[in-house]
């Protein structure tokens, strides 16, 4: 993605999809998916097209030290600003860098890290492979690569749930669609990252399903209020369980996928 079309789309993306309802489970699933298997505190933590922080400044906050990583000036300045609210010894675990996810091997200056995350990048790239490389180069042996994208094997339901039926039936066989932000994003599957990721010296470890029943309830029109703190908990939990349980997981939007690079 160009610079210019995500200087466009940080407000939206930064203060409205992640301060949604969806957004804020979103985080707290991906974040307790992490950390069943990320090493102790204080390792450090590569976070390649990390947008304003929502992902890695909770692990700044517990303990981690966080290196952002982000092609757009508009997403950095987001995180600055996110990160100003944050306590100083906080700030201070956190580096925030220009560069794109395609080079961030030479971005990061050959910097190895314990784990290596990517989420919600992928599906905005014609092709997987090459950021998949630099994620496993830049992970230190033994280091922790965890990329979430856009489910494959679910495409078919979010036109069925919006009553788009000719879209639905097309989309079973498809890997594109429009996203949530109104750009075009394609769609993997788990065996086939798995694949990308085994071929270049990391072996998968888990996969987990993330938006079922609370990415249902927005397409059809339901809403889930953000600012009810138990009723977030709530969905968190049951969307927590059921992205670790088929079939729930197979049919959840976007998949997380877990792998942990060999020795060197």
């Amino acid at each position: 993605m160009s610079e210019d079309t995500w200087a466009g789309l940080a407000d939206q993306f930064a203060d409205g999809a992640y301060a949604s309802a969806k957004g804020r489970v979103r985080t707290y699933v991906i974040h307790q998916q992490l950390l069943e298997h990320v090493p102790a505190p204080p390792a450090s933590v590569l976070d390649v097209g990390g947008g304003a922080g929502h992902q890695s400044f909770p692990l700044a906050q517990a303990g981690y030290d966080v290196t952002l990583l982000d092609p757009s000036q508009a997403m950095l300045d987001k995180a600055e600003q996110r990160l100003q609210r944050l306590p100083d010894e906080v700030r201070r675990r956190v580096t925030l860098l220009r560069g794109d996810g395609e080079n961030a091997h030479e971005a990061v200056r050959g910097r190895r890290f314990d784990a290596v995350l990517c989420h919600g990048v992928l599906g905005y790239l014609e092709h997987p492979e090459p950021m998949v490389d630099q994620l496993c180069r830049c992970a230190a042996a033994g280091g922790l690569i965890s990329v979430m994208t856009g489910n494959a094997e679910a495409m078919a339901v979010r036109p069925a749930l919006e009553r788009r039926w000719d879209d639905a039936l097309a989309s079973f066989d498809a890997r594109g669609e429009i996203g949530v932000l109104g750009l075009p994003t394609r769609a993997d599957t788990v065996e086939e990252l798995g694949e990308l990721m085994r071929s270049r010296g990391v072996e998968p470890l888990r996969w987990y399903g993330v938006w079922l029943f609370v990415d249902w309830l927005d397409l059809s029109g339901a809403e889930v209020d953000p600012g009810d703190s138990q009723q977030i908990a709530a969905a968190a939990a049951v969307e927590l369980e059921a992205g670790r349980r088929d079939p729930y997981r197979r049919l959840s939007r976007i998949f997380h996928l877990v792998g942990r690079k060999g020795p060197s």
